[in-house]
């Protein structure tokens, strides 16, 4: 069995292959008790403090940046985040991340995807949040026009969204183990899951002007995941608030960008060209190219070297 599904038909430009998500940007209305949830709950460290702004992560690597707004307001029937997913090493560390959940009695919602073991939760703030790590030793899914499924590696059929095994899944920590330690080096954001106003439209933009492999859409579902080098999804499509949703309002709550990090300068060069010729406004920043999807979810571009 293949280790995650195969691409649809590809255009003649496909992103690199070890390109991956880098890290996001929220905007929120209080950054001192946004810092407490992804240190204390999550287990990220605080990377730098000024002013409005945090930055935290692993290490010496960024993984999200908070930047507080006055007043700001969350909106619904808008386009902007569903989810960003935190992707975890090994069963181990995501048994070690919930039992974190579960003693503090923060709501989450643990999930069975067959090809990956997941929880969900939201932030203080209603930021949507996936924490996973990958299992397919125990088969994989299957998006189609209709429907959205997984086989087992038995062969069996699932609908890919059982309950999770806790038993299973905390029988992989240590009678020992330390839940209060920072979440582990080799955790990075594993996918984004973003609301666009139109699938097709988020497609041409995703796969036909940056790259990404097509790996699943549904009319059924109303979505669409898209990848880098045959991975199951890094960017997840839905038009879950609506056909047409407009974009926030300036300052609202909630994503401001996200980052595609490819592996040297010369993918990301390839990357710009593509967005130059499509004729997509796009702005220079320290750190890469800033531009917006049509559904104005923001998008930088970085060299994950650089």
């Amino acid at each position: 069995m293949s280790r995650y599904p195969e691409p649809e038909n590809k255009t003649d430009f496909s992103i690199h292959p070890d390109t991956k998500i880098a890290s996001l940007s929220l905007t929120v209305s209080n950054l001192e008790e946004q810092i407490a949830f992804y240190e204390q709950m999550l287990g990220f460290q605080l990377l730098s403090r000024e002013a409005k702004q945090a930055r935290l992560g692993i290490g010496s690597r960024e993984l999200i940046h908070l930047v507080e707004e006055p007043d700001p307001k969350r909106y619904q029937r808008v386009t902007g985040l569903y989810h960003f997913a935190i992707l975890l090493p090994n069963r181990r560390e995501l048994a070690r991340s919930m039992a974190r959940l579960f003693s503090a009695q923060y709501p989450n919602s643990p999930t069975d995807h067959i090809l990956t073991k997941t929880t969900y939760l939201d932030d203080p703030e209603g930021n949507g949040i996936e924490l996973y790590a990958e299992s397919p030793e125990d088969g994989a899914w299957f998006m189609d026009e209709n429907s959205f499924y997984a086989r087992r590696s038995d062969g069996s059929l699932s609908n890919g969204r059982e309950a999770l095994d806790l038993d299973e899944l905390f029988s992989h920590l240590k009678k020992d183990e330390e839940m209060d330690l920072p979440i582990s080096q080799e955790t990075r954001i594993g996918h984004m899951h973003i609301h666009v106003r139109n699938i097709a439209e988020a497609v041409d933009f995703y796969h036909g002007v940056l790259g990404f492999d097509v790996m699943g859409k549904s009319a059924a579902m109303r979505a669409a995941f898209l990848s880098a080098g045959g991975y199951h999804h890094h960017i997840g499509l839905n038009i879950w608030q609506g056909e047409g949703a407009p974009g926030p309002p300036p300052g609202a709550l909630g994503l401001r960008h996200f980052s595609i990090g490819l592996p040297d300068q010369s993918a990301l060069d390839a990357v710009i060209a593509r967005v130059d010729a499509a004729g997509i406004p796009a702005n220079q920043v320290d750190n890469g190219l800033l531009l917006a999807d049509p559904s104005q979810n923001g998008v930088l571009l970085i060299n994950k070297k650089s």
